[in-house]
């Protein structure tokens, strides 16, 4: 059985709230911590919150975190009593930030200040405090940390009932706090303190600066090395979905399911570079051009693609991407499949381990659910239901695979994971009701027109990887595609005077819902098909002009990216998940299937938008931010409860920037093609360090729109 639906008030199912007052930065009942403003520096399953200004106090989500709990809630830096005035705080990567304050001591006569405090901070906690001087004269300056922690676990820390601080005792150089469980968590400090106050929780020092001279304290945070997997405890498949909101993000109960890391096998620590026999699981991919910028996303994308990756419980040797951050760190799902999917460019290895972890899911035995992938609902809009991630992991499971093969991924994997893929499309089959379409999230309905496009994309590639591979079935599928491409014609598109639009849904008494918003994109995402072409797509060619101009008319395109809900539609609101709010992953699907049908002015105007809400965000792009107009001067407004990073928001810069070059390979065949977009919106551009075939590959656009292949794999020959 699918998953009960979260309830259409946004409070969480299920969960109780602590009773008193909600102090400032903790949620009220139903709602998360505002974490828009907050820096994350993530290396799950460690993982650290803190403020522009760099102290820890202890407020909303602010703490360092391993495997989902909080080891240290609190870190107060004082110099001479007074707490530096902080000028500026920032990720220096994707795991660790960087925090710039000053001090004027007693004896400055000028509006100058003579110290300079700096703090580096890392996900795994720790923290160099750098105290350098630029005084005339020798300082002695008392130094004081004050520490504390509640270990509390981040579902209870967002429902802002995570209880009093600890009792700490003088550990070694350091502090340590233990819980009723026996769980601990223990700071360490170099040089150690002069004093250390239990009580208080206060490390104290003497630091002497000579004229132009720096001292360092570097404290270090560890914890017990129980920390729980993926799943353990927690609902198995097809249980409810106690613990999420509408948009699925774990609410108050919720830190044990989905907190940072807890999918990963090995809680200790952040997973390093993973891979095959001397390879990693990212390619190091380069972006430059005449835009600076694409060097920039491209880079902070590969990082926090790398930030988000955790280990499988079942099979360490397998990693995924968590869905994004502070929120959503559970198990594997639809989520990390789309991710795996736009950044094929950066190898097949992430495909591999992602799809083997879900086929471990898969549903067994002879009845209807055999073969479909278990998953959670998720909010889908003021319109609709709830609609089921694993039907939607189901149906992107052979796509991904067939596309991973056309990139290169090695046979050995594609035979492993073939069976699961023929599971899933047997599922399908079974799925789809008489008149071909397939319900969601059960089998009364409704019928949504996204559901209906991964079905027809399953399918058309379905049928050309059992093709492939010698399997039965590929005929059978093509003529069931051909099929649902008519009926979807005739059932889901409305006509009228302008030229019609299609339906997100049918109701099951047959009434069609006509919302438009960013959901159509998927209508263009056909999949990729053999020598480099793209595969036939549920509408045709007038049908698909059409949409394309309907995605660029101001209604959806709002200037920094796609709407999840057009702005004349009912229920309209700039914050919502899928009412109007831009969905980063939503807007890259738009630009490569407008891209890949020929639709550049509109392509290019998302691509542009999306592009500078990134360069406002800092390159790092949320999940979704706010869909209001753009205007002159203006910037994205972000979403106050939006993961970042989300691993779909990252591996959305990875699409955009690969479509804009246009790589379409064949490794199977031999070939890959170029199909730059032609207008060269971005000017000059060049993508090095990607993977095709499994060796590095290199490609040059000009200002002109020309392509060309720098490096390729030996033997692989241009087509298309």
């Amino acid at each position: 059985m699918a998953p009960s639906p979260a309830p259409a008030t946004g409070r969480p199912a299920g969960l109780t709230y602590a009773a008193g007052p909600v102090h400032p930065g903790t949620a009220r009942p139903g709602e998360l911590p505002e974490v828009h403003d907050a820096l994350f520096c993530v290396a799950l399953p460690a993982l650290a919150v803190c403020a522009e200004h760099g102290q820890l106090t202890g407020h909303g989500l602010e703490g360092v975190y391993l495997a989902g709990r909080r080891l240290l809630s609190r870190c107060v830096l004082r110099v001479a009593g007074r707490e530096p005035v902080p000028l500026q705080g920032r990720l220096a990567a994707a795991d660790r930030a960087g925090f710039l304050g000053v001090l004027r001591t007693p004896g400055d006569t000028g509006p100058d200040p003579g110290v300079t405090v700096e703090r580096s901070r890392g996900a795994d906690g720790t923290e160099r405090i750098t105290l350098r001087s630029s005084a005339g004269r020798p300082l002695r300056l008392p130094v004081e940390v004050a520490l504390g922690t509640d270990l509390a676990d981040l579902g209870a820390v967002a429902a802002g009932r995570c209880g009093p601080e600890l009792a700490a005792s003088v550990h070694g150089t350091g502090m340590r706090w233990t819980a009723d469980d026996g769980r601990y968590a223990i700071v360490t400090a170099v040089p150690p303190p002069m004093d250390a106050l239990a009580a208080a929780g206060v490390l104290r020092w003497e630091i002497e600066l000579a004229p132009g001279d720096a001292r360092t304290i570097e404290l270090r945070v560890r914890g017990d090395r129980t920390a729980r997997l993926a799943g353990a405890p927690g609902p198995g498949p097809g249980a409810p979905a106690q613990g999420t909101g509408r948009s699925g993000r774990p609410g108050a109960a919720a830190g044990r399911q989905g907190a940072p890391g807890t999918a990963a096998g090995r809680p200790g620590g952040p997973v390093p570079a993973l891979a095959r026999p001397g390879g990693q699981v990212f390619a190091e991919a380069r972006a430059e051009g005449d835009d600076p910028r694409v060097g920039r996303l491209l880079r902070t994308a590969v990082d926090d693609l790398r930030a988000l990756l955790q280990r499988d419980p079942a099979q360490p040797a397998d990693v995924h991407l968590a869905a994004g951050v502070p929120w959503r760190c559970g198990p594997v799902g639809a989520e990390a499949l789309w991710a795996a999917r736009m950044a094929l460019s950066l190898g097949t290895r992430l495909a591999f381990s992602t799809l083997r972890a879900l086929a471990r899911t898969q549903l067994g035995g002879p009845g209807p659910e055999a073969g479909r992938i278990p998953g959670p609902l998720r909010d889908a809009g003021p319109h609709l239901p709830p609609r089921c991630t694993g039907i939607e992991a189901t149906l992107a499971f052979p796509v991904l695979l067939a596309e991973a093969r056309r990139w290169g991924m090695p046979e050995q994997e594609l035979a492993e994971l073939l069976p699961a893929a023929e599971r899933c499309l047997r599922w399908l089959r079974g799925a789809a009701d008489p008149s071909g379409f397939v319900p969601d999230p059960g089998p009364a309905g409704p019928w949504r027109a996204e559901t209906q496009a991964h079905a027809h994309r399953a399918a058309v590639l379905g049928a050309d990887l059992l093709e492939a591979c010698g399997r039965p079935g590929a005929a059978m599928w093509r003529d069931w595609a051909h099929t649902l491409r008519r009926r979807f014609r005739e059932e889901f598109w409305l006509d009228d005077r302008s030229g019609g639009r299609p339906a997100v849904a049918r109701a099951p008494d047959g009434r069609p819902w006509n919302q438009l918003g960013g959901w159509a994109a998927h209508l263009l995402d056909s999949g990729l098909a053999g020598g480099g072409r793209h595969a036939p797509g549920l509408l045709d060619k007038a049908r698909t002009e059409q949409l394309a101009r309907l995605l660029g008319t101001p209604a959806l395109d709002s200037g920094w990216g796609l709407r999840g809900l057009g702005v004349k539609e009912p229920g309209h609101n700039p914050f919502g998940h899928r009412a109007g709010a831009v969905r980063v992953h939503e807007t890259a699907v738009a630009v490569a299937g407008l891209a890949a049908a020929g639709f550049e002015k509109e392509a290019t105007s998302l691509l542009r938008g999306l592009l500078d809400a990134a360069e406002a965000f800092g390159f790092r792009l949320p999940e979704m931010y706010a869909g209001g107009l753009r205007t002159a001067g203006g910037a994205p407004v972000p979403h106050p409860a939006a993961c970042r990073p989300a691993a779909v928001a990252a591996a959305a810069g990875v699409l955009v920037l690969t479509t804009l070059v246009g790589i379409r390979p064949d490794a199977p065949g031999g070939t890959v093609a170029l199909q730059p977009v032609r207008s060269a919106p971005l000017g000059a551009v060049r993508l090095s360090g990607l993977l095709v075939a499994g060796e590095p590959f290199a490609v040059r656009v000009s200002r002109l729109g020309l392509g060309m292949v720098e490096e390729a794999a030996e033997g692989l020959q241009l087509g298309g």
